[in-house]
């Protein structure tokens, strides 16, 4: 799992999945950009991770705006030089209920930051992968992408609709070996899946579907993209990966 000069950018950094994904690939030597929406929030993880050795450096950016997304792609450039590995893991909710609750300007703002942020990003550094000789892309989609989750229908549309745009990267851009791979988690002990968790009808019924019967950690999810971010999984691409506990099957 050996990442020492590959160069990975990091959406949605600043806590849960996102953190211990950035972490996990700088503990293997990678240079990474800690990415979020607020400077101070990416700055602190940057420090963190400077403080146990790990070169990391702090870009805020929007990834529903188009402009940040160029601005955090230039940026890399201009202090590392290029970009190896891109982890779009960057994602929102805006709605909790049932889709005819759901109106339209929350649609267009789940679909700006979970599908055109990743495709504006990775199309943006496509380019300067090609040139530092292909890399790997990880987008962290959700098992509501594979099987449309309850009160979450417009978020599972977003992250069916990532899953797609993975198999599309993978498809037309391996013959550039840049390959595109996606991680679905299943639920996940972070903040933003928090209002599920802390209720416990909603989690006693998702424990009683899981087959290890517990619910999953970010460094559950940072392993399996460490492994994707490395050369080990150098002939994976538009692969769909559950880390579910086994929800799924």
């Amino acid at each position: 799992m050996n990442l020492q000069s590959k160069v990975a950018i990091i959406t949605g950094a600043s806590k849960g999945i996102g953190k211990a994904i950035a972490l996990a690939l700088g503990q293997n030597g990678a240079k990474v950009i800690v990415s979020s929406r607020r400077q101070e929030a990416v700055e602190k993880v940057a420090e963190e991770f400077r403080a146990i050795g790990i070169d990391a450096t702090a870009i805020a950016a929007h990834t529903g705006e188009i402009k940040d997304i160029h601005q955090l792609v230039e940026k890399t450039i201009e202090i590392y030089g290029g970009i190896d590995i891109i982890v779009n893991n960057a994602a929102t909710n805006p709605v909790f209920g049932p889709v005819e609750f759901t109106d339209g300007s929350a649609f267009d703002k789940i679909m700006a930051v979970n599908v055109k942020g990743p495709f504006e990003l990775c199309k943006k550094a496509y380019p300067i992968m090609v040139k530092r000789g292909g890399g790997s892309i990880i987008n962290i989609s959700s098992i509501g992408g594979i099987s449309p989750e309850f009160m979450l229908g417009i978020y599972s549309v977003s992250k069916a609709a990532l899953i797609s745009l993975t198999k599309v990267m993978a498809k037309e851009w391996g013959k550039d070996s840049i390959r595109a791979n996606a991680i679905c988690p299943g639920l996940i002990r972070t903040k933003f899946s928090q209002a599920l968790w802390n209720n416990e009808e909603i989690l006693n019924n998702y424990l009683q579907k899981v087959p290890l019967k517990k619910m999953g950690e970010p460094e559950d999810i940072a392993g399996l993209a460490l492994f994707l971010a490395a050369d080990d999984s150098a002939y994976c691409t538009g692969g769909v990966y559950t880390a579910d506990g086994g929800y799924t099957i």
